[in-house]
Formats: C-alpha cells, sequence, structure tokens
C-alpha cells in the first residue's frame, strides 16, 4: 500500500507548497516535463500542504520557507508528525548555510535556493530522495525539432550560462551587503523566526550568526515578545510600510551594563499585498540614551545648562510649585515677563488635559522622592502654542537639610523632535527601498529566467497556450525590470545634482502612441485608446516626458481599471495630457502625499517613486500634474499640464 504511494507509473508522487503562483507554475511545469514527477497537488501555505499530505500520501513535499498564516519551519514538523515517510526538501529564496543546517535538523532531506537552475531541479531532487524510494523509470526524451534551441553546454547555449552566472554574481553581490553591513540586520518570517542574520547582528546579541537562524526574535526582545507579535500582526493585517520599537539587548554572560536596540520592520509583499516575510534592522541606541539620561542626571550638566541662560528655562519653585525666580531663558522659551508669572502655580506651563489629571503635582513628588525627575513632553507657552520640552526637577534643601523649593530647567526641543523624527523616517524609508528593491528585482529575473529554461528545453512539447502564458511573463517581468532601473537612476539624479532635461522638437501624437505600443506590448490585454492631435510638435525632453507617460499609464493599469485611455491636446495658453482610467480612485488617506517620494498604498504598491517622478518631470518642464478623482460624468483622471511656452503647435 505504502509503495503504491511512492511510486505510481515510475513516477514520483509530490506536493509543491509555495505561495507564489508563478513559482509554482514554474516548478509543476519542469517536474512533469522531466516524466520522473507526478505533482499531485500545490499549496499556498502549511496549512493547506498539511491537508494536501493527508489527501495523496506524496512521496516527497516541496516546501517553501515563509509563507503566511504558517510558513514552512512551522509546518515541517508538523508533516512529518503525521506522515512520517514522506520526505521534505526545503525551497526557498533564502539562502546561506545556518539556515539549511537548521532545516536538516527539523527533519528535511535536503535544502534547495531557487537560484539553482530550474533544469536542474528534478535530478537535485532524485539525489536527495536516493536511497528512499524505488528509482523512477523516465520515459525516452523526443527527437528534438530541427529548429530546437541549443541544449545546455552545446553550442548556443552561451548567452543562457552568462545570464545566469550574471543573475548568481548579482545575488552574491546583494548577499555580501546583507552580511557585512555595519548596522544589524535580519531577514524574518512572518511568525518572527530568524531565517538569516549578519555579523552585526550577531556581534550586537553576543553570539554567532548560526545561532541565531531558527530563533524566534521576541526571545532576544527582553520581554517585548509581545510587542513584536503585535506589531507583526498589524503590519500583516494592514498595508503599513514601516513600524518600528525599541528592546533591550541581551548581554554576554555576567555583563552588568543594559544596552538599548532600536528595531525598524518592513514587511515585503507579494502582488497581492500579502506579506511574505519582514526585513529588521537594528540598531545599538545605547550611547544616545546613555547621553540624554546624563544630561539630565549630572550636576556636571545642570551647571552647563544653567550657563547657557539663552537656551534654558531655569526658576524656582516654592514647596507648593509656585514660581519664585525667571531668567532670560524661560522668558524666551516660555513667553511670560518675570511680573507676569512669578506667584503662579507652574501647572500652567503644562496642557489641560495633564493639570487635570494632577500630573504636574506627581513630577514634584517623583523629584522629592527620587533624588531628581527628567521626562519630555508638551509644554504651552504664555500665547496658548505648544512646543516639545526637555524638563528636568531638582529638589533643593538649605544647609540643614530642610526642603525648601525646587529647581526647574526647561529647554525647547521642538526643532530637536521634529529633526530626529525626520532621521527616523529617513532610515525606514531607505530600509524599505533596499528591501522592496531587491524583491522587485528577484521575481522578475526569477520568471525569466525560469520561462525561457523551460521554452528552451521543452518548447517543441508545450502547448500553444502554456508557451504564450510563459512569453508574456517574460515581455512584462522584462518590462517591469526597465520601468525599475529608470525609476530608480532618476531618484538617483534628483538627490544629487537634480534631473537634467535636454530640450529638443518632439512630435506629440508619437510620443503619445509610442507609450502606448510600449504598454500594449509589455501585456496584449492591456489596451490603451489613444487620442492625439496630428501635427502637434512639443519643445521638450523626449525622454523625461515618455518616462512621465509610462509611469502614469502603468499607474492607470495596476491600480485601475479598463478601460484606459490617453488624450493630449494643444491649447492657446498651455499643452495638457490626460491618462484616464475607470477605477475608483486613489484612496482618501494617499491623496494629499499621492506625489510624494515612497508614496505607496494598496496591494499591487511598489517602490512608490512613479508618480513622484512625474511630478519633479512636469516641474522641470515648467508644468505641473493634478489628479482628478472619479466623478458621476468623469473617469480617474491624471492630468499632465505643461505651460505654452513649452510647446509649439
Amino acid at each position: 500500500m505504502e509503495e503504491r504511494h511512492v511510486v505510481r507509473a515510475g513516477k514520483v508522487s509530490v506536493v509543491l507548497v509555495d505561495d507564489s503562483v508563478d513559482v509554482r507554475t514554474l516548478v509543476r511545469i519542469r517536474l512533469e516535463a522531466s516524466g520522473l514527477f507526478d505533482v499531485k497537488g500545490e499549496a499556498a501555505d502549511g496549512e493547506q500542504a498539511i491537508a494536501l499530505v493527508l489527501r495523496h500520501e506524496p512521496a516527497l513535499v516541496l516546501l517553501d520557507v515563509s509563507m503566511p498564516r504558517m510558513d514552512g519551519l512551522e509546518t515541517l514538523p508538523s508533516i512529518l508528525a503525521v506522515r512520517p515517510e514522506t520526505a521534505v526538501v526545503m525551497f526557498s529564496g533564502f539562502g546561506g548555510t545556518h539556515l539549511a543546517t537548521e532545516i536538516q535538523e527539523l527533519g528535511a532531506i535536503d535544502f534547495i535556493e531557487k537560484s539553482i537552475p530550474l533544469e536542474q531541479l528534478p535530478e537535485r531532487l532524485l539525489q536527495s530522495l536516493r536511497g528512499r524510494i524505488p528509482e523512477p523509470v523516465a520515459p525516452p526524451p523526443p527527437p528534438p525539432p530541427q529548429d530546437a534551441p541549443a541544449a545546455w553546454g552545446e553550442p548556443g547555449a552561451d548567452t543562457t550560462r552568462l545570464e545566469q552566472e550574471i543573475l548568481n554574481e548579482h545575488l552574491e553581490g546583494f548577499r555580501a551587503l546583507f552580511d557585512r553591513a555595519a548596522i544589524g540586520m535580519a531577514t524574518l518570517t512572518v511568525h518572527a523566526t530568524i531565517v538569516r542574520a549578519n555579523d552585526a547582528l550577531a556581534d550586537l546579541m553576543s553570539c554567532e550568526p548560526s545561532e541565531l537562524v531558527g530563533v524566534d526574535y521576541g526571545r532576544l526582545t527582553g520581554g517585548q515578545g509581545d510587542v513584536l507579535d503585535d506589531l507583526l500582526e498589524a503590519l500583516r493585517t494592514s498595508q503599513e510600510r514601516v513600524a518600528t520599537f525599541e528592546h533591550r539587548i541581551p548581554g554576554p554572560p555576567g555583563a552588568r551594563d543594559v544596552r538599548t536596540a532600536l528595531v525598524t520592520l518592513v514587511p515585503i509583499r507579494d502582488s497581492l499585498g500579502q506579506m511574505l516575510y519582514v526585513f529588521a534592522q537594528v540598531q545599538d541606541i545605547t550611547a544616545q540614551r546613555t547621553a540624554e539620561e546624563e544630561l539630565h542626571r549630572t550636576e556636571e550638566k545642570f551647571r552647563l545648562l544653567v550657563a547657557a541662560v539663552e537656551e534654558y528655562a531655569v526658576f524656582m519653585l516654592d514647596t507648593r510649585g509656585r514660581v519664585m525666580s525667571w531668567n532670560a531663558g524661560a522668558r524666551r522659551i516660555k513667553g511670560y515677563d518675570a511680573d507676569e508669572i512669578i506667584g503662579s502655580d507652574f501647572r500652567v506651563f503644562y496642557p489641560a488635559e495633564q493639570q487635570l489629571t494632577g500630573h504636574p503635582q506627581r513630577n514634584l513628588q517623583a523629584a522629592l522622592r527620587n533624588g531628581s525627575f527628567a521626562e519630555e513632553g508638551w509644554r504651552v507657552r504664555q500665547d496658548g502654542t505648544r512646543f516639545w520640552a526637555s524638563v528636568v526637577i531638582s529638589p533643593v534643601h538649605d544647609d540643614r537639610g530642610i526642603h525648601v523649593g525646587f529647581a526647574k530647567v526647561t529647554r525647547d526641543q521642538t526643532d530637536q523632535r521634529q529633526n530626529a523624527e525626520e532621521r527616523l523616517e529617513a532610515m525606514a524609508e531607505q530600509a524599505r527601498l533596499l528591501a522592496v528593491t531587491a524583491h522587485e528585482l528577484r521575481s522578475p529575473t526569477a520568471v525569466i529566467d525560469g520561462s525561457a529554461h523551460v521554452l528552451q528545453m521543452s518548447e517543441g512539447q508545450m502547448a500553444a497556450a502554456e508557451r504564450e502564458q510563459l512569453l508574456h511573463g517574460i515581455r512584462s517581468s522584462a518590462e517591469r525590470l526597465r520601468r525599475l532601473a529608470a525609476d530608480l537612476t532618476a531618484a538617483s539624479q534628483l538627490q544629487g545634482p537634480g534631473l537634467q532635461f535636454r530640450r529638443q522638437s518632439v512630435s506629440l501624437p508619437e510620443l503619445v502612441r509610442g507609450a502606448a505600443a510600449r504598454r500594449e506590448a509589455a501585456g496584449p490585454a492591456a489596451h490603451v485608446g489613444v487620442e492625439v492631435p496630428d501635427g502637434a510638435v512639443l519643445e521638450a525632453d523626449e525622454v523625461r516626458l515618455a518616462q512621465a507617460i509610462d509611469n502614469l499609464l502603468d499607474n492607470a493599469i495596476r491600480h485601475g481599471a479598463p478601460p484606459v485611455t490617453m488624450g493630449a491636446q494643444v491649447r492657446d495658453d498651455h499643452v495638457e495630457l490626460r491618462v484616464t482610467d475607470a477605477g475608483q480612485g486613489v484612496p482618501d488617506e494617499l491623496v494629499s502625499r499621492l506625489f510624494d517620494r515612497f508614496a505607496a498604498a494598496g496591494a499591487t504598491s511598489g517602490t512608490g517613486l512613479g508618480l513622484y517622478l512625474v511630478r519633479e518631470i512636469a516641474k522641470g518642464h515648467g508644468g505641473e500634474v493634478v489628479y482628478e478623482p472619479p466623478a458621476e460624468d468623469s473617469p480617474t483622471t491624471f492630468l499632465l499640464r505643461f505651460p505654452v511656452a513649452a510647446a509649439r503647435a
């Protein structure tokens, strides 16, 4: 009975488990084309995989590592528990010997990276299974057609080999960047399991990188595991782009110092917006925290604060909290003259909601109890405006040790707080762009490589519909890479000296129709209606305008709904170009930042650079781009407008 499930008609029964439909399709085609495998079913997550194993009792399960709901590291022990005789091979985009070792310790018979050429996958799986099942018998291969492409190693295969070598070189380059980064980095599954960690993170955690692989990151947070789980769940159930939190860093045995880490979590999603895995950036901020505490804690720092009388509000309170003295810094920061505030209760400096809860009085009690009190929070000026303050309150005693009042030092930290938030956002943007770019590159290159190999090896045996599906995947993936490269190049120029514009005479009809043709070549199903007057000529940068129009069309097709149309008009004082679609328009929460850098939302969001570049290209031509939401009598519209000085009819 068992052998019947293992080998049927000389083939190995297998279940494929991967949350990517494209990957499952390529693997299924390759395995079935080899004549050695019988694909019994496909699953997108661990729960579906266990159900298929119970139903089909396969000889082999090819299992992805990171998947939603239940990832491969959780699924592997469950599969072996319900059917120990089933062999499990892990198949993942993650790499590294540490992860491979962890997976094999969990019971997998092999670990295969997705960077492996697909034509080698069947033989690699047979090597993994050797000795566990009877050897399957492959049918004799059909004679290749006369015009068949050259096989691997034959004349004509040099280009394919070169492409594989280039892909491997880029993959190794990205891994080297990850491993050698000075800041701690890790890749987590959606359930917080570490599948890759660099040396910097291992140094922070006082261990080796191999010891981190397979560990739940929550165990490293000094009791903040629940916070991490809540943040991951919020990222999984929403379209938030980043989350941050702080935690204590575990030290080596015997260490007494306490260190603090700032963690930035960036979710990596598939084309449907589903979270695939999480990129974590971990930074040691102990020195920063220590400096701030020292600033408020030591007498030496306090004397420096008092000396900088224009930068700090330094004044005395009596034992009940009434203002007894006032300096120049206090007048500048809080707005009161000395005769307006002396004798008043210091509660007037706090927001009304804090006064109602007794927060000011508790600050004095804490200072008296602990020897000092420090905090940051909102305070109120005389004119009612708020500012972010850094505050230190110290009790004052006379020579006999009798408590006579409090010394209070306040500094306006509003600008510093804003700068810190901007730096944090910039760090999050950089981490997200690195992670998203890596993900955006991996999928199309994998589809192009896999589809090309399948066509090269099996085109003569393939149905027309399957061949067209693979060719469409190659075209759309190549267009995706071209667009990504153009957007990243333009964005990097904006960070430097700015975009360069080379104006020349440009045919408006050719510009518009060429953009529509490029869009339809990348995806024949994406038809673009065009309406443009003949004979119109622009004085503009043809390359930059084409890039802007491409981005508007991609935005309409990716986020909108057909029909998609593009129209252009030359009016008396300006040129207008409209791109419309029948979709529901931009979400309300995104409208205000629609053209900002890295603005993205929804299940199909990308790098968030496309519309930002459209705006900068429009500005470079002296024009603007405007979003018009859909109405009863008008579709969703993006309007690109240029002044008449930039064009001539």
